[in-house]
């Protein structure tokens, strides 16, 4: 439920992110070529704008990880939905402060661009955590080269098709498909209301807290209501 819920919050943000910024905001891989390319040009202003992006993601991944260790052992459901409530704070704040964005300098854009990177290391990190590795909601490169080598195993003849394989096959498919629905919805939401798509962001984010959180105030209801 957490990695296909956030894959498609994943592909909704990036593709909002490259109609509205003109960047892709779910990974870094096209960031680490792009600086590659801006040094070779000796463009020094784009060169910093790009590292910032890569530090913010990189630093959402870092407290993310950094805050699920600290607070894991007061309870793992504090722990897990305390990066997501950061990640809904921060994007409620791209949604008001972006409401505007055609007329935003290029500093701004950069500046919300690198808010947006660091919500997706936040949530790359945490599902990476949880999963163990398993699981990056917003690298597809590395997930489609994992399912591509799981297929191959299940089709070799001399590979036991494990219970496991077909889990992770069936996992990563899920994630694939909703970073799909993610980003069509993403797009069409935003040829009908712009940037406001970032408040139905938050919304589904908000979602899965509940639903995580459902069954824990359920039973404490159940227990108040026969006390």
């Amino acid at each position: 439920m957490l990695a296909s819920s956030t894959a498609s919050v994943a592909g909704m943000t990036n593709v909002v992110g490259v109609i509205a910024f003109l960047s892709f905001v779910s990974n870094i891989t096209g960031h680490v070529a792009t600086l590659a390319g801006k040094i070779t040009e000796q463009d020094i202003g784009e060169v910093y704008t790009v590292l910032y992006w890569l530090f913010m993601f990189f630093f959402g991944a870092f407290v993310s990880n950094f805050i699920v260790k600290s607070l894991d052992y007061r309870s793992t459901y504090v722990a897990h939905a305390t990066p997501i409530v950061l990640e809904i704070v921060i994007l409620l704040g791209v949604a008001f402060y972006g409401n505007d964005v055609g007329s935003m300098s290029d500093f701004q854009r950069e500046a919300v661009t690198g808010a947006v990177l660091f919500c997706m290391g936040l949530q790359n990190g945490l599902v990476s955590r949880i999963s163990g590795g398993l699981i990056k909601t917003s690298h597809l490169t590395g997930l489609v080269t994992d399912l591509a080598g799981e297929l191959s195993d299940l089709l070799h003849p001399h590979v036991e098709r494990t219970r496991e394989l077909k889990d992770k096959i069936y996992i990563r498919f899920t994630v694939l498909a909703f970073f799909i629905i993610g980003g069509l919805l993403g797009g069409y939401l935003f040829g009908l209301i712009g940037m406001t798509t970032f408040f139905v962001i938050p919304f589904i984010l908000s979602t899965i807290l509940l639903y995580d959180i459902y069954p824990v105030l359920l039973h404490r209801l159940r227990k108040w209501w026969t006390a």
